[in-house]
């Protein structure tokens, strides 16, 4: 199934482009959305946690149906082809790039972006955070927006 803007209208957006063998930064930041989710109370119903997979060759809906879950927040993950992550990807302002590691899990790792970008319930932009923002910073401006 497609997903698009129009699935969450009305509803605030926090998204985040990453990928689920990602060492620290993608689970920390799901964490952060997560006591944010948390924290917004009876508000949380206006927004919509959305995690973009960025390496759909590993990142199937089956693995995603299992890494999301683990941030119990309500989080959706989405996965694509290639060609349709590429094309998600061209509308944020992100990069993301394959990078090889023979360490890192079947010999390769990504490199990206780490912002959380927030999307108003008309589906503009309205800010983003950079990785290590505090789940209070970004709770106080949601709260000041909702």
């Amino acid at each position: 199934m497609v997903r698009t803007e129009e699935d969450f209208a009305g509803r605030w957006m926090l998204v985040f482009f990453g990928f689920t063998n990602c060492p620290d930064v993608c689970p920390t930041t799901l964490s952060e959305v997560a006591a944010v989710m948390d924290s917004l109370g009876d508000d949380a119903a206006k927004v919509q946690p959305i995690f973009i997979t960025i390496d759909p060759e590993r990142d199937t809906p089956a693995a995603l149906a299992e890494y999301v879950p683990l941030f119990d927040a309500g989080i959706i993950g989405l996965t694509g082809t290639p060609e349709q992550i590429a094309a998600t990807s061209e509308t944020f302002p992100i990069f993301f790039e394959r990078v090889e590691e023979a360490a890192a899990p079947d010999g390769y790792t990504m490199g990206h972006t780490s912002h959380l970008f927030l999307f108003d319930p008309d589906a503009g932009f309205a800010d983003s955070w950079p990785y290590g923002t505090s789940a209070e910073e970004i709770l106080a401006d949601l709260e000041e927006r909702i």
